[in-house]
């Protein structure tokens, strides 16, 4: 028997039975996953008397027809950027680091075809990149080889060359007249999604345009490949009708696991990209909050363990606009440390000690982030943190000025986050901060070349806006909202138009109505 889980203004119930206006289960392989679709005998009365047996056949013939699903709305997901809080290059060498999400966020617009339509596209304008395939030209019969198939609840620890190599012929007519670096880009975005889209999907699979519109900078270590790897996850898995919700009445433990479901397949897109990823990305882009996490063997996934209770921090992300290679920092402190072995161990046990007493004292129940004292404690150890990545030898003179500023107004602690030489920094704020202290700093960076986001840390992960409607203080808001379609979407003007048009908080204090988030708040048992 079917068990569904209540949820009117979600439009999702359990894995087995959306509410939503959907594709039909033949449409994926929910056939093959215990999905299957209703033959739509309800309401039918088979006891009317003094029909003909040709009425009688006519019935049986309607009985035994399959409905025919409508079409399913436009929908939208989103999944937020991330920054490393504590720990930065001490994780490298075997110690724990604490990352965490910030509000930028991606978002990706799922607009349904007509059923004659036979194409799938992926149109991401940030990164100049629109290319569609038919997907009856797709190589389903490698990907559905009885060794190969995947499903919705598979555990995906590599990728398949031989899959890999399947989708080759598919990915030569990916912009061939761009730059070979920028080809490069759009032919790794358009394998992982292949590779997901053919390991998830079947070759029924309703024809649809996936639009993706991002407020992160690129190339920051803000994790937003990472950001489209899980609202792509999460698309073709509603697409599927293998989640339900969010809804705030979720039992924790489903919620757990749609999230996990979601994790899994986004790591299979990073993991496509990058060989070899930590995960920890697409592990805080998908659960929101923050994670500490360690890796003691390289040979093993690191040790990731949810911060699920994390707090929202007011937080200031500056990007210094100045390129970074991670490898060569990492680098450069593995020298210092083969050079100088017990007194670089010594800063790296240093750090490591402050992201424990981070979360120790994040952890603590008086812990208050409206109180200054709280917030102080925090930034201190944010100043330390960031002296000891200093003395590695990881800044650099436009991080530096970043923190002049910032302390020359007085109105938060800052330090490097990432791999340093270069890329961004962030800024806890003190609470209260007067606006034209925020002004003037926005002008001093402004003048400098910097970028600045005013954003919070440890807010929500993945979401869902289904239908693709919102209330945006028009005229349409007396009809419902404002239908979000692909023409309104690639038309906002900047990260500012499209936080207005789509975004979660829509540039203003709290969130809009209509998104919906996994929620999951720790087990007080454990």
């Amino acid at each position: 028997m079917t068990q569904r889980i209540a949820n009117g203004h979600n439009g999702y119930h359990a894995d087995t039975e959306p509410e939503s206006p959907s594709i039909s289960a033949s449409s994926s392989n929910a056939s093959d996953s215990g999905l299957e679709g209703t033959n739509g005998v309800n309401g039918i009365t088979n006891g009317a008397g003094g029909l003909s047996l040709n009425g009688k056949r006519n019935i049986r013939e309607r009985m035994q027809r399959k409905k025919s699903s409508p079409m399913m709305p436009n929908f939208m997901v989103s999944a937020p950027g991330k920054v490393i809080v504590f720990g930065e290059h001490a994780v490298v060498h075997g110690k724990a680091a604490i990352a965490a999400s910030i509000s930028l966020r991606s978002y990706l617009l799922v607009t349904s075809l007509s059923k004659s339509r036979r194409t799938v596209t992926l149109k991401f304008p940030d990164i100049d990149f629109d290319h569609s395939w038919n997907i009856d030209d797709l190589p389903w019969t490698v990907f559905q080889q009885p060794s190969k198939k995947k499903y919705y609840y598979s555990l995906v620890t590599e990728i398949d060359q031989e899959l890999v190599a399947a989708i080759q012929p598919n990915l030569a007519d990916v912009s061939p007249d761009k730059p070979a670096d920028v080809r490069k880009v759009h032919q790794n975005s358009a394998g992982s999604f292949l590779y997901m889209f053919l390991s998830l999907g079947s070759p029924s699979f309703p024809a649809c345009q996936y639009t993706l519109r991002s407020t992160i900078p690129i190339g920051a270590g803000l994790g937003s490949s990472a950001t489209i790897a899980v609202c792509l996850s999460a698309a073709l898995l509603l697409q599927l009708r293998t989640l339900s919700g969010p809804h705030p009445d979720q039992p924790p433990d489903e919620a757990r696991m749609q999230i996990e479901r979601i994790n899994r397949w986004a790591y299979v897109y990073e993991m496509f990209i990058h060989g070899n990823p930590s995960g920890v990305d697409n592990t805080v882009s998908t659960q929101g909050k923050a994670v500490m996490f360690q890796r003691t063997d390289y040979s093993k996934a690191p040790d990731v363990k949810p911060l699920w209770d994390f707090p929202e921090l007011p937080l200031l992300l500056v990007d210094t606009r100045t390129p970074k290679s991670t490898a060569h920092e990492v680098a450069k402190v593995g020298r210092l440390k083969d050079t100088h072995p017990k007194l670089v161990g010594s800063i790296l046990d240093a750090i490591d000690k402050v992201t424990q007493t981070s979360a120790e004292l994040i952890a603590e129940d008086e812990f208050d982030t409206k109180n200054e004292d709280s917030l102080r404690r925090v930034g201190e150890l944010m100043n330390i943190n960031h002296g000891l990545l200093v003395s590695l030898g990881v800044s650099h003179p436009r991080l530096e000025r970043v923190r002049e500023l910032v302390d020359h107004q007085g109105i938060g602690w800052t330090k490097l986050t990432g791999a340093g030489g270069g890329g961004c920094s962030i800024t806890l704020l003190k609470p209260g901060v007067p606006r034209e202290k925020l002004d003037r700093l926005e002008e001093q960076l402004d003048q400098e070349g910097y970028q600045k986001f005013e954003t919070t840390l440890g807010g929500d992960g993945v979401g869902v806006l289904w239908p693709a409607v919102l209330k945006n203080g028009t005229h349409e808001d007396e009809e419902g909202g404002m239908e979000i379609d692909q023409e309104k979407f690639l038309n906002a003007e900047g990260n500012d138009g499209v936080e207005r048009l789509v975004g979660v908080h829509g540039g203003m204090p709290g969130e809009r109505e209509g998104w919906k988030f996994w929620r999951v708040e720790s087990d007080p048992q454990l």
